[in-house]
């Protein structure tokens, strides 16, 4: 059992180091998605392709599920993610997929490199100031035209997740920013990104919180 305190970059990699095994077994595909969850990410497909586009970029792509999922709709996908520990369960698992250890407010790719962005549960661990910052290093690595798809908890304020992590026999602690679809959108607009749609649904199932999609394009 490994003991860490989430917040900073440090932690947060600590701690899903600590859980990506359990992490890969427990969701090997998209099991935790709903299937209007899915259509939102279908629908970001389609635009990206509908665009001319193919390169994808997962911005905090964990295991490499949501890779999958992309890859398998015909982008030509590149994962980035900051903790070893789920990039080797990504490689392990999705031998085909690119997937870099790298911080996504620090991406290191050229301006205009990608006609899509996902960020998939991946702005949660970040406070606004740092999501601000991955989403204008987003809205860089974009070539004009091309389109940012966010998922997150709906809400207000952080959320401890250490209580589930325990249920699964690791004494990790871990920080969760919530956010309704206005700040998703001002941090949106905040990086130059233009919203074309979003989705908001209530918790379904044993969902504690609703959920929120926003996707936006660079104009």
């Amino acid at each position: 059992m490994v003991t860490v305190a989430g917040g900073s970059p440090e932690e947060v990699r600590a701690a899903y180091d600590a859980i990506a095994e359990d992490y890969a077994a427990a969701f090997p595909t998209t099991e935790p998605e709903q299937p209007v969850d899915l259509a939102m990410v279908d629908h970001f497909v389609g635009c990206v392709v509908g665009g001319g586009g193919r390169r994808v970029l997962d911005a905090g792509c964990g295991t490499g599920r949501m890779g999958r999922f992309l890859a398998d709709r015909g982008c030509s996908v590149v994962g980035v993610d900051l903790s070893p520990g789920m990039l080797a369960m990504a490689r392990r698992d999705h031998p085909d997929l690119d997937v870099r250890e790298a911080s996504i407010t620090d991406l290191p790719f050229e301006d205009a490199s990608f006609e899509g962005v996902l960020f998939w549960y991946s702005l949660i661990h970040l406070p606004d100031e740092a999501a601000a910052v991955a989403l204008e290093e987003a809205a860089r690595v974009l070539r004009p035209g091309g389109y940012v798809l966010v998922g997150s908890q709906k809400g207000e304020g952080t959320f401890d997740v250490g209580a589930v992590l325990r249920e699964r026999g690791h004494d990790v602690a871990l920080t969760r920013w919530h956010r309704g679809p206005r700040e998703l959108l001002d941090l949106l607009h905040g990086a130059g990104l233009e919203r074309t749609a979003r989705l908001v649904r209530e918790p379904l199932g044993r969902e504690r919180h609703g959920q929120v999609f926003v996707l936006a394009r660079r104009p």
